[in-house]
Parts: structure tokens; C-alpha cells; sequence
């Protein structure tokens, strides 16, 4: 009896180990399946992963050939802009310039009278053109000297001023806008200075 009871243990242990067998077997499968599951669930992340970046460049590179057009064609752009810029400007100019023609071909002319009519004309055309341009005269204000749109030609020192003042305009300033393109150059009349 004994050896029948040592042999129904040793069949059950041997059941019970062939049934944890068994088990580590399913759950190997299982994990195997799992493993196996994760790994084509990753190649596929990574399938994913790889066309995003293939648009990605494939964009960056689209962006940089935008660009590199735009750029280029701002480049032809202000190229032509700058060729150009002075078009209307100098056709104006032109038309005073054919007044002055005709005015030096009139030999026939008379009469200064006339010649200084035409003259006055043609002054008050180129005038025009400058302001309508944006160039302005600088006007003299009180006679007081000012560096900033003034350069003084000629000074000489005097008692009666307290401060720099214009006596006399030889050559007219200008403006374009408010930047200023010539200064005015004056004779400055100065105080004294005491020796």
C-alpha cells in the first residue's frame, strides 16, 4: 500500500508538474504572441514614424525652394525697381529740359522781354516739378544761423549781435521730405569775442 500511495504521489506530482509545464508552455506562447504583437505594433510605429518624416523633409524642402523663388524674385524686383525708380521724375524733366532748347534755338527773339518771360517759365516749371517731388526750398527764418541746415561761407564778427546771424543767402538749401539734401551756404555775421 504504500508503494501504491508513493506511486499516486509521484503520478500526481508528475501530473502537476507536466500541468506547470504545460502552463509555463501557454504562457510562453502567450508571451511570445504578446512579444510578437508589440514588436509589429512598433514596425508599424515606426512605418508611421518614417512617412511622417519623409513629408517632413519633403516639405522643408518645398519651403526652401519657396523661399529661394521669393527671394530671388524680390531680388529682380528691387533690381528693376531701382532701375527704373527715376522713370517719371526724369520724363518731367525732360519736357524742362526741351523748353530750354527751345529757348536757346529762338534766335530770332527780339526782345530780352521775352527771352526772360520764357525763362521765368521754365523756372516755375522745374519749381513745380521739385515740389511736387518733395524737394523744398529752406527759408530763411528771422536771419538766425542754424547749423543743422546752414554752412557758413563767409563770417565776420560784429558788436551788434548777441548771436549768429544770416547777412546774406549765396546759394539756396533744400530739403527732399525732411531730410535735408543741400545745405544753404550763407555769410554768418558773429558776436565779437572778447580778446
Amino acid at each position: 500500500m504504500s508503494d501504491q500511495k508513493s506511486q499516486e504521489s509521484i503520478r500526481k506530482s508528475i501530473k502537476k508538474t507536466s500541468e506547470k509545464k504545460k502552463n509555463a508552455n501557454q504562457e510562453e506562447k502567450d508571451n511570445k504572441k504578446k512579444l510578437e504583437k508589440k514588436i509589429e505594433d512598433l514596425k508599424m510605429e515606426i512605418n508611421k514614424q518614417e512617412k511622417e518624416i519623409e513629408e517632413l523633409k519633403e516639405n522643408v524642402l518645398r519651403k526652401t525652394a519657396d523661399m529661394e523663388n521669393m527671394r530671388k524674385r524680390v531680388e529682380r524686383e528691387k533690381s528693376e525697381y531701382y532701375q527704373y525708380a527715376l522713370f517719371d521724375f526724369l520724363k518731367e524733366l525732360l519736357a524742362i529740359m526741351d523748353n530750354f532748347e527751345r529757348a536757346l534755338e529762338s534766335k530770332n527773339q527780339k526782345s530780352e522781354k521775352g527771352l526772360r518771360e520764357g525763362i521765368e517759365m521754365i523756372y516755375k516749371q522745374w519749381l513745380n516739378l521739385m515740389q511736387k517731388v518733395g524737394v523744398k526750398p529752406i527759408a530763411l527764418k528771422d536771419q538766425t544761423f542754424d547749423p543743422h541746415v546752414h554752412q557758413a561761407f563767409i563770417s565776420e564778427e560784429s558788436e551788434d549781435v548777441s548771436e549768429p546771424k544770416v547777412l546774406e543767402e549765396y546759394q539756396k538749401g533744400y530739403k527732399l521730405n525732411d531730410r535735408l539734401l543741400r545745405p544753404s551756404l550763407v555769410k554768418v555775421v558773429m558776436p565779437k569775442k572778447d580778446k
